[in-house]
């Protein structure tokens, strides 16, 4: 099962289901042409990726950009779709926080079919569902 498509990010390490979808619902999309974008508790961002150069299936790398309540934040991290069909990764902050999650594909969007939208002043665009 490939990465691309819109994931719904339902469990992470550090912050509980309220706390996760603090603003919106949380979201990761992956568009085809390694775009995508984050959105968690109060951090949206833009993300780029790349399919792993370990050679571990559908393992994907990224780096990524965003917002966290008005400061400007950055990272990397990494997503894996599990033999039971959920997408599980790790998100790191640059010399800050870092968490585990897992997300489900959210089968009320077509795979690849995210829509584009601005969300935040002065950034790039960011694949976010429902827009």
């Amino acid at each position: 099962m490939e990465v691309v498509g819109i994931w719904r990010i339902v469990e992470m390490d550090l912050w509980d289901i309220d706390a996760i979808d603090l603003t919106q619902p949380a979201f990761v999309p992956f568009d085809g042409d390694g775009d995508g974008g984050l959105r968690f508790v109060a951090v949206q961002g833009q993300l780029d990726w790349r399919t792993s150069a370990q050679g571990q299936g559908d393992r994907v790398e990224f780096t990524w950009e965003g917002d966290d309540e008005g400061d400007r934040v950055s990272g990397r991290g990494w997503a894996q779709v599990d033999e039971d069909g959920s997408l599980r990764g790790h998100i790191y902050f640059h010399l800050g926080d870092d968490s585990g999650f897992r997300a489900v594909r959210d089968i009320s969007s077509d795979s690849g079919t995210a829509s584009v939208t601005r969300s935040w002043p002065g950034s790039c665009s960011t694949l976010v569902p429902g827009r």
